[in-house]
């Protein structure tokens, strides 16, 4: 796997689609075990909800984009709610560029998990921010899952969840259903409209290319229609795989040491 800084290359079946550094970004699930993290981003990927919980260790999916003749790449690393691994989990959040922090609204555990990752999340990109002078837009949302529940289930009030973003405006929430899809689609749509991609990468906003069409995805007759006949595409790589942590290492090593700043600075640990 090539450092991000370089031209991303996916490689699946006959098809090879390069996508700029500049359009390609990580989304990150974070929170407890059982509140519908793989819930929420099978809905985004595939439109399905599945009833049998099956528990995650670390799952990655890529999907690809072409929007208006410009290509996008999304991986999303959907995590463990045990975090057996506290190094892996701080990685995880160091190369991240867009966050989910999922919570059940029957679970008062599973919220204060999440202000837990909140605040850890802040923590570590500004350790790292400071280090890259990058910009301090951290686009977050919080997610309130399974408000489909009766309200006699529920243990966390909205007014709660609306407070631990009151104060960022890269930072939204939303009660969601990951079961009924409700309010998903919109999430995803604020997500990135925080930032700044394009609002087609919504799930409900691009038309789904299968793998087989791959070949034609990026081919110039493609990318260069006229402006009105062009839409927004997306496609799901079935052979993506999680980049190596040697890899990410690298890319966060290769991100402080590009500012060639002299003085000494403080470590940024893994740890």
């Amino acid at each position: 796997f090539q450092d991000r800084a370089m031209m991303k290359t996916m490689s699946g079946g006959n098809c090879n689609l390069n996508v700029p550094a500049k359009n390609s970004y990580r989304m990150v699930v974070l929170g407890a075990s059982r509140v519908g993290k793989s819930s929420i981003v099978s809905r985004f990927l595939n439109g399905r909800f599945e009833d049998q919980y099956t528990p995650t260790i670390e799952d990655f999916h890529r999907k690809v984009y072409n929007i208006r003749g410009d290509m996008y790449q999304l991986d999303i690393l959907d995590t463990s709610g045990n975090h057996p691994f506290p190094a892996m989990r701080r990685l995880s959040i160091l190369t991240g560029d867009v966050f989910i922090l999922v919570f059940s609204l029957d679970n008062r555990e599973s919220f204060d998990e999440v202000k837990r990752l909140q605040k850890q999340i802040l923590e570590v990109k500004s350790c790292l921010k400071n280090k890259t002078k990058e910009s301090a837009d951290l686009p977050m949302v919080i997610c309130g899952n399974k408000n489909d529940h009766s309200e006699a289930y529920r243990k966390v009030r909205t007014d709660e969840g609306e407070n631990l973003v009151s104060s960022d405006e890269n930072c939204a929430y939303f009660e969601v259903s990951a079961k009924k899809n409700t309010n998903v689609d919109e999430m995803f749509y604020v997500l990135f409209s925080m930032a700044k991609l394009p609002h087609e990468m919504s799930p409900s906003l691009h038309r789904k290319i299968s793998i087989q069409y791959g070949d034609t995805f990026q081919q110039k007759s493609f990318r260069m229609r006229r402006f009105k006949d062009m839409g927004a595409y997306g496609m799901i790589s079935p052979f993506a795989r999680r980049p190596s942590v040697n890899s990410d290492l690298k890319y966060i090593k290769s991100k402080v040491l590009r500012e060639g700043q002299s003085r000494e600075r403080e470590k940024c640990t893994i740890q």
